[in-house]
């Protein structure tokens, strides 16, 4: 029998349990599956994903809802869960919230009949993960840079969401901050912050960087580029796959590469759960 104001939440990471604690905390109902090698989640009841299809009038699915395409991103469980015809029956008549849903509609036009929504288009989202994100880069600089931040010059490569709250945040730790852009629109504001701008063209023209991090998911970082660094010069990736850097190249070079894909789920899941729980109430109040 459904629940009224019911959640169930199906699969995911750290971030996804934390969502599940907070919801609970919230007052509601909260029930769980795809989760096996953890141990208790507090305020939330662990059960069968058929068990929880039936009470819970709510389903939240992973960020992203899959890797492959053709089972649920599950990393805490045991066994697999397949995305399947049978899968998309029991969503049917449910409030479905997912991350990154494109590969899950390919596995059913039974979704076509179900009511969901992908959180991770939200703009809301985004900003805050590119916060979330920054800080975890930040933490990766001050582990990996032998000098202090504060006095370090540093490249931000790219100036979008992330770009703006790297920038922002290293000046506030005192260093001197270089931002990288193509558009006019980007130099302006780059200016109005009191950054110092560099074409992408053109990045190492400037003098040596001692922390590079870039945003920009297109390979900036190319042989030519990277022949130009010192070599104790350290280089935090954070763009989506392929990354920006020729990085068979920066082994050659000496150059060390640092790939930081997904912060805020590793550095900081239970923030990151927070703001997913916020995207969907958002989602549902609309």
């Amino acid at each position: 029998m459904v629940e009224l104001n019911s959640f169930g939440v199906i699969g995911g990471d750290q971030r996804q349990i934390a969502l599940a604690e907070s919801i609970a905390a919230d007052g509601y109902a909260v029930y769980a599956c795809g989760f096996d090698r953890v141990g208790e989640i507090k305020g939330v009841r662990q059960t069968t994903l058929s068990d929880l299809a039936l009470i819970c009038d709510t389903i939240v699915l992973p960020l992203p809802v899959t890797r492959d395409g053709q089972c649920l991103n599950t990393p805490l469980h045991s066994e697999q869960i397949a995305l399947d015809e049978d899968f998309a029956m029991m969503m049917r008549n449910k409030k479905v919230f997912g991350g990154m849903m494109e590969k899950l509609y390919q596995t059913s036009g039974l979704w076509q009949e179900v009511d969901s929504r992908d959180y991770f288009t939200r703009e809301e989202l985004a900003v805050r993960n590119a916060a979330l994100t920054a800080e975890g880069s930040i933490e990766i600089a001050m582990k990996e840079y032998p000098g202090s931040i504060g006095k370090s010059r540093c490249l931000v490569a790219g100036f979008g969401r992330i770009g703006k709250a790297l920038a922002y945040m290293l000046r506030g730790l005192g260093a001197t901050v270089i931002v990288s852009a193509r558009r006019p629109e980007d130099f302006a504001w780059i200016e109005v912050y009191g950054y110092e701008p560099v074409q992408t063209g053109n990045i190492c023209q400037k003098e040596p960087y001692d922390i590079i991090f870039n945003t920009i998911p297109s390979r900036v970082f190319t042989r030519r580029v990277l022949s130009r660094l010192p070599a104790e010069t350290i280089l935090i990736d954070l763009a989506s796959a392929p990354g920006g850097v020729d990085i068979e190249a920066a082994e050659k070079l000496g150059i060390r590469v640092i790939p930081a894909l997904s912060l805020p789920g590793k550095v900081a899941p239970k923030a990151a759960g927070e703001v997913i729980k916020g995207t969907i109430y958002n989602m549902m109040e609309e």
